[in-house]
């Protein structure tokens, strides 16, 4: 095996969600603005490596994200402990996204390891799939690390009872690029399945422009539900924002 790949195994054995280089407050899966690339036609997913210079790791990149979630290794890995508390929200579409940015001190704690709450965003379809197939949103929580390295807790999301904070954050979202606050505070715990918590988990990249392969992936393995309406709500602000899958090539996928 090789020492690089050897040493990721092991460092996500005792810690699952320790990535590299930080792109500071940029979202994992969404930037943190308007930029040159889409979702579709001569900016879209096949054309962000010659988009910008910068991004040209999104197309001759090994290490990409999203990924097929199916198998993986099971590990005994450390559980989930989330710190963030009910509170009033911030809500932006980006251009790219509807995202929400946290407050200084929200943090999850894995096994000793902290790391602190950026922001959260959503997608649809999801991006990650399980066995071929997507389910209709995903919610993505980003993280940093002391080191400041980039950690990315992904949620699938499907049509069923409704959630009430997707629901007052889908009340909040502005229809155009802006931002607004949420009218109530939000306990954004609910939008995560309670524990016991599974997840796949694995190295990968930013899934928009620059496609940086810096980022730890811990995506659930069981989803959470919403209310079909709010999800059409969502698409009538972005009908779709998700990026192809991307191949796993020789990377460890954890399951644990």
């Amino acid at each position: 095996m090789p020492r690089a790949r050897r040493g990721f195994l092991q460092g996500l054995l005792a810690c699952p969600v320790c990535a590299a280089t930080a792109l500071g407050a940029r979202g994992a899966a969404a930037a943190d603005g308007h930029g040159s690339w889409s979702y579709e036609g001569n900016t879209g997913p096949a054309e962000w490596g010659k988009v910008d210079p910068a991004a040209r790791v999104c197309s001759v990149g090994d290490q990409q994200s999203p990924v097929d979630l199916a198998g993986g290794i099971s590990a005994n890995l450390p559980p989930l402990d989330l710190n963030w508390p009910v509170r009033v929200y911030d809500v932006t579409n980006n251009g790219h996204t509807v995202q929400c940015d946290a407050t200084p001190g929200d943090y999850v704690k894995v096994g000793k390891s902290v790391y602190q709450l950026l922001q959260f965003h959503f997608h649809t379809p999801s991006e990650h799939a399980v066995a071929g197939k997507r389910a209709a949103m995903e919610v993505h929580f980003v993280h940093k690390a002391p080191d400041s390295s980039l950690a990315v807790l992904g949620v699938l999301m499907q049509p069923g009872a409704s959630n009430a904070a997707f629901r007052e954050i889908m009340a909040a979202a502005p229809a155009q690029p802006g931002k607004a606050k949420s009218a109530k505070p939000i306990d954004i715990r609910t939008l995560v399945p309670a524990a016991p918590r599974r997840a796949w988990r694995y190295e990968g990249s930013l899934t928009t422009p620059p496609c940086s392969e810096l980022v730890s992936w811990f995506v659930l393995d069981r989803p959470i539900t919403v209310a079909e309406s709010d999800i059409a709500a969502f698409r009538r602000i972005y009908a779709m924002n998700a990026r192809p899958l991307q191949p796993l090539n020789r990377r460890f996928l954890l399951r644990g």
